[in-house]
């Protein structure tokens, strides 16, 4: 119930800050930007839902305590929730970073190395292994500042990187990990690291700590693995969505140097993907050790970090139960041509539907007059209304 507060309204999370440690206390007492815009992410997320669940039984509405309740259980739509909203607090707080909006945190500049001051030039390989030194270096000791330490930072990255090599096999390797940059598609010939690249890596840090940070602090019971699971998976659906935009500079337009940065795509396409995970959703159980799930069915292949779990099955949303959250399609507006999950037939739950006719006044033979006015005509038109029994 706890975590069904802080997403219903993020400014719960702050009220008790004695309570609070580490870097979520440190966000609620020093850090008001940053917690405006983890506040705009999830809303952003809402939004989201609404849009992609506008055409379902369950429509992703907040009426009547509907949300609160949903969030209450681990079905697949608590699922979707909890990704979405992961995913639009990273969102926006990389947006921020980009726009300046945050002083602790600006454009990801880590792929931007100059030798003497020159422009490095890369080709797709070279790009790639800069990419996999990153993120390699991640995931060593951090450094304390001094030579020494860097030095040996270094030598550990060329060690890891020299023993993927050495032991790529057909089959395996890069592709088989589905590392972030999978999807990106490099320009051929030489190119420039430059321009404003998305700190995503700033985003995902702060959304983990705002939204997991409570989790984390309970025993591991399976709404606990489940949510920490789908948060991470939402936040994973941005990192991989991850595109590289390039920018051709030269005289009359020609592209003398090219410039590459990376760049999320629109959050609508992430909210898309992850409505296909919704789809492909995978049911879990806790195993025997307490700190793991696993299929329910068995000889299923477990679920990966980039795939949606739940351990409750969903109500068919048909009619209103109070207790599940449902409100029932009853005069919901359907599509009778449709096959989808729009349709009548699917919609209604068979009951059947009402069709009427409407009349609406609309703009029309709208006219563009200098400057800068458009007017308009009101007409009427008649519209097919089909409403769920």
């Amino acid at each position: 119930a706890e975590g069904t507060n802080i997403l219903l309204d993020p400014n719960l999370m702050c009220k008790k800050t004695r309570r609070l440690r580490g870097k979520l206390a440190e966000i609620c007492r020093h850090d008001s930007a940053l917690l405006k815009e983890i506040i705009n992410g999830i809303n952003l997320g809402f939004r989201e839902c609404e849009f992609q669940f506008r055409s379902r039984r369950w429509n992703c509405t907040v009426l009547r305590k509907s949300m609160r309740k949903i969030l209450m259980r681990d079905s697949r739509e608590t699922g979707f929730v909890n990704a979405i909203t992961a995913a639009g607090v990273t969102y926006t707080v990389t947006k921020a970073c980009n726009t300046g909006q945050l002083v602790e945190c600006s454009c990801d500049k880590s792929h931007m190395r100059r030798n003497g001051g020159q422009p490095q030039m890369v080709n797709a390989a070279t790009a790639e292994e800069a990419l996999e030194r990153q993120q390699l270096r991640q995931q060593l000791p951090p450094q304390h500042g001094d030579s020494e330490n860097r030095n040996i930072n270094s030598n550990l990255t060329d060690i890891m990187l020299g023993r993927q090599r050495n032991n790529h096999r057909p089959g395996q390797g890069r592709r088989g990990r589905r590392k972030f940059w999978d999807n990106i598609k490099f320009p051929q010939g030489e190119w420039e690291w430059g321009g404003c690249s998305d700190n995503v890596n700033f985003g995902l840090r702060h959304s983990r700590a705002f939204l997991d940070a409570k989790q984390r602090q309970r025993r591991s019971d399976l709404g606990t693995l489940v949510k920490l699971h789908n948060n991470n998976a939402g936040r994973l659906a941005i990192r991989d969505s991850m595109r590289l935009e390039c920018k051709c500079h030269g005289l009359s337009g020609s592209c003398t140097v090219k410039t590459c940065w990376l760049k999320m795509p629109p959050f609508r396409e992430i909210s898309a993907r992850l409505l296909d995970k919704y789809d492909s959703a995978r049911k879990v159980t806790l195993r025997n050790d307490g700190n793991s799930f696993m299929p329910e069915t068995p000889h299923t292949k477990p679920a990966n970090k980039y795939q949606l779990v739940y351990a409750d099955d969903s109500a068919d949303f048909c009619t209103a139960n109070p207790k599940t959250g449902a409100l029932g399609t009853q005069d919901r507006e359907c599509n009778a041509t449709s096959t989808g999950p729009d349709g009548c037939d699917h919609l209604c739950c068979s009951r059947g539907y009402k069709h009427r006719v409407v009349t609406e006044w609309t703009n029309c033979n709208c006219v563009f007059k200098w400057c800068c006015e458009v007017t308009c005509k009101k007409c009427k038109e008649h519209r097919a209304v089909n409403t769920c029994l």
